[in-house]
């Protein structure tokens, strides 16, 4: 490994890879030194495009294929944007090869595979972590402040999140995200693995005792072996007595809001996923008032505005670009924060049990034991 720099090679060509391109680029402590897909003219492409808007030099090697990457010598770390189906066993030999691994959400069709992943990396002594990237967010720190403060929300009771886009006839018909040969678990690992760790990391980690999921719609392309959900709400129900709704899927247009409500006030993200454009991330806190004077009956609203100054759009401080600075810097540290292992099980435990639920008519899945 170089010194001062984490060196990444990343395992397919997907739309998000190219994002996730330019926030590699303007990482101080990061560089790109090799790209593989399947198809080595559309490597080519990809590189040669991506080189055009955030050039890297030297340009990062094309490989033959994803194990010409794994056996080089000049990539320390992986990013693993493949379709789910296949992450795990790409994600375990990138693990065995002595690379630290950054796989996309979600990281696999169910809990057994997120184990496999995590114990390879921790055999081989590499980092592993999801790709979630409004885990970066400087908004999150303000948000937790709030949350402990003690009077601005008072003891949590509720929480409330929506991740929904409208999706084109032409994404149903051939986007990966509705072949269930490769992405299983339709919009519910695409939009509600962000619903569950928003609502995971509000309650600190706590796991949910109870939950129910109901799939509202699906879709089942002809050639796609089963249909995907499309439509997803669940509900889960902690030991602590807070409860949390999520609502994801791709026949909403897009919002991306969350709601955490107190006995005192509530707290309201506009944007939790990706934020809008700009230069800063927001949040509002509401303490309303309720005042009846004679005949007039008022509701106040009384709401504080923040912000947190951090570009959209991998920029240099956007949540993209610091989540590969803070895992370049875990992986050139040499000791392995196992803290991310948890976040990610628990996210995919509490989906297993969502999906679970909602297949069997919505009934409710203990996860208390």
């Amino acid at each position: 490994m170089h010194t001062g720099v984490c060196r990444w090679g990343i395992l397919g060509t997907a739309g998000i890879a190219r994002k996730n391109w330019q926030a590699i680029r303007n990482a101080p402590n990061c560089s790109l030194t090799a790209v593989a897909s399947r198809d080595p003219k559309r490597c080519r492409r990809f590189i040669s495009a991506c080189q055009r808007h955030a050039s890297f030099d030297p340009p990062p090697r094309a490989c033959d294929d994803y194990q010409d990457l794994l056996a080089g010598d000049t990539v320390d770390a992986v990013y693993i944007p493949l379709p789910t189906v296949i992450r795990k066993p790409w994600a375990v030999r990138a693990a065995e090869a002595g690379k630290h691994v950054l796989v996309e959400k979600p990281v696999g069709a169910n809990s057994r595979d997120v184990r496999e992943i995590l114990a390879a990396c921790r055999h081989n002594n590499v980092q592993f972590m999801d790709g979630v990237m409004f885990m970066h967010s400087r908004r999150l720190e303000g948000i937790r402040e709030v949350l402990a403060d003690g009077q601005s929300l008072g003891p949590l009771k509720r929480i409330a999140s929506h991740f929904t886009f409208g999706a084109t006839s032409e994404f149903f018909a051939n986007n990966i995200r509705t072949h269930s040969g490769l992405e299983p678990l339709g919009c519910l690992g695409d939009l509600g693995w962000y619903n569950i760790r928003f609502t995971l990391w509000v309650m600190n980690w706590e796991l949910p005792a109870k939950v129910t999921g109901h799939i509202l719609a699906e879709h089942h392309r002809p050639d796609s072996p089963e249909a995907i959900p499309t439509d997803f709400s669940a509900e889960l129900y902690f030991a602590s007595g807070v409860s949390a709704s999520f609502y994801c899927s791709f026949l909403a247009e897009i919002q991306q809001w969350a709601n955490l409500g107190g006995t005192k006030g509530f707290v309201y993200v506009p944007d939790f996923v990706l934020p809008r454009y700009g230069a800063e991330v927001a949040w509002e806190v509401s303490n309303p008032v309720y005042n009846v004077i004679g005949c007039n009956f008022n509701m106040e609203e009384h709401v504080r505005h923040f912000a947190a100054r951090e570009y959209s759009n991998s920029a240099e401080n956007s949540q993209e670009t610091n989540m590969f600075r803070r895992f370049g810097e875990l992986a050139l540290s040499g000791e392995p924060d196992h803290s991310w292992d948890a976040m990610t099980l628990k996210t995919q435990q509490v989906l297993d049990a969502c999906l679970r639920s909602a297949r069997s008519g919505g009934t409710i899945v203990d996860l208390s034991g």
